[in-house]
């Protein structure tokens, strides 16, 4: 069962949509959230690139810095600047 994911900027909603797993580098090391994820909240380092699975497909966003939010809901990743790669 797929989770919802949205990835913002201040500016705009960069991504959404049901994914299968978020890769990401927190300040504490590299995260792998799955649907059924623990709730948490974590602070991105900057300058990196987010991975998004969806199916056999990969979506990659370049990330500078901000926070990923994991809930019952879904994944939200608020980041300073974010764009599709």
């Amino acid at each position: 069962m797929p989770m919802r994911v949205a990835i913002v900027s201040p500016e705009q909603e960069v991504w959404s949509g049901d994914a299968d797993m978020v890769v990401a580098r927190t300040v504490e090391g590299d995260i792998g959230i799955l649907p059924g994820h623990v709730s948490m909240l974590a602070v991105l380092v900057g300058d990196q690139t987010v991975r998004v699975k969806v199916g056999s497909q990969e979506i990659s966003a370049g990330v500078d810095g901000g926070f990923l939010s994991v809930t019952k809901e879904g994944v939200s990743i608020l980041a300073e600047s974010a764009t599709i790669a």
